[in-house]
């Protein structure tokens, strides 16, 4: 989800709900502790250089039960963000605290914020010798013509 689409939907929320892969909610006294922009200059396993930029929010559960984020308030910080931080419409990825740090990417379902579950992935796998996965196909499907008839032509 890119930070533009986030604005907008704030614009029009009452209260703000995140919902972890899971389905289970984030506390609704949890605090937005940090938005900010992180960069990732790096080079992958095929040597090629890289570079990502994606804008972070940081949910931290407290235990100030006595306190809501309310959406006109992190509309706020976000606007304070881009301005001071010079952050652009990047992709959003959200730090969650579980055992440990979790990095999730951000979706909306019509209600709630979804944290979506992040994988990590070779970004060379053409220098690295990894096949590409094959997609399956039903065989069934491919042929309408009875297969093994005089006339068919998988014979």
């Amino acid at each position: 989800m890119q930070l533009s689409q986030v604005k907008s939907v704030l614009k029009e929320l009452e209260t703000i709900n995140f919902q972890l892969p899971n389905g289970e909610l984030v506390p609704s006294h949890f605090h937005v502790t940090e938005v900010g922009k992180i960069t990732k200059h790096f080079i992958d396993c095929g040597g090629t250089v890289r570079h990502e930029e994606v804008v972070n929010f940081q949910l931290w559960n407290a235990n100030d039960y006595d306190h809501r984020l309310h959406p006109e308030k992190l509309l706020n910080i976000i606007e304070l963000s881009e301005k001071v931080l010079k952050i652009e419409d990047l992709e959003i990825e959200v730090e969650y605290q579980a055992d440990t740090i979790g990095k999730f990417g951000l979706d909306f379902d019509g209600k709630n914020f979804l944290l979506t579950s992040k994988q990590t992935d070779c970004l060379a796998k053409d220098k690295c010798g990894i096949p590409v996965e094959k997609s399956k196909v039903n065989l069934l499907v491919l042929n309408d013509e009875p297969c093994c008839s005089p006339d068919g032509n998988c014979c």
